[in-house]
């Protein structure tokens, strides 16, 4: 008897490193906060100092404190950024998608990476030297403008996450997750609101600093409650009150 290879509801990406196009480029740059308001002729001149550079997944990109060397747009495919906390466990910090940037976005010398980058997925990067990127900075002063309010967001959206996840509970740091990823990465399906990337349990456990156990009692004590759906490496949320509900327990 054949057995049917079980079907995800998410949209699996086949990326492939190294493989963006024309096309593909110039619609990432201008997907990107910096180059948003930049003229054709402009996009143009940027894209000619970007490079492309393809990772596989779980590949390490760059490591916390590595000398700063490079900025990065994802092309395609998805991007963990991560910080060593307390406890020694990796927290998640960020999860990237295309359009989205992350590495050096400093015009000084001798920065230094302020987080862990690792490919979740398969990715096709365009990625930039430091000193050409402060080439950019000078010729367009509306880019440099963008960039200092993208470090406060993402500088802000950093401590938030590390202050929720180190001060709550296991459920509450698992909901709290949950709530982030559904926010950036849901769709409306069938069986909820999806979070279209794939997610493991042994993730889920990364992303809140908690053990894969611990992780996976919680999973299933959701599901158990209808608060949400899962499968092999996908989540649905189905009850997003409810679990906005637990976070805020203890809290008012």
């Amino acid at each position: 008897m054949e057995h049917k290879r079980r079907k995800t509801p998410i949209q699996v990406e086949r990326t492939e490193p190294h493989l963006c196009d024309l096309k593909l480029r110039f619609k990432i740059l201008r997907m990107t906060p910096f180059f948003s308001s930049l003229s054709e002729s402009d996009l143009v001149a940027v894209n000619q100092l970007f490079h492309e550079k393809g990772f596989e997944a779980g590949e390490y990109i760059y490591f916390l404190e590595d000398p700063a060397q490079h900025l990065f747009i994802i092309a395609e495919g998805r991007v963990k950024l991560l910080r060593h906390a307390v406890g020694g466990k990796d927290v998640l910090l960020e999860l990237l998608v295309p359009g989205e940037f992350f590495g050096s976005l400093s015009d000084q010398d001798n920065s230094i990476y302020p987080d862990t980058a690792q490919a979740q997925t398969a990715v096709c990067a365009l990625t930039i030297s430091t000193e050409d990127f402060r080439k950019i900075l000078k010729m367009y002063p509306s880019v440099a403008i963008t960039v200092m309010d993208a470090i406060s967001d993402r500088l802000q959206s950093a401590h938030e996450t590390i202050r929720q996840l180190s001060m709550q509970s296991a459920e509450k740091k698992i909901s709290y997750m949950l709530l982030k990823l559904a926010r950036k990465l849901g769709q409306p399906q069938s069986v909820g609101l999806l979070i279209q990337t794939p997610l493991a349990r042994d993730d889920l456990a990364e992303m809140t600093a908690t053990t894969p156990e611990t992780a996976s009692r919680i999973i299933s004590q959701f599901q158990k409650e209808g608060w949400i759906a899962t499968g092999r490496q996908w989540i649905a949320i189905q009850d997003e009150a409810a679990l906005r509900s637990l976070l805020e327990e203890d809290n008012l």
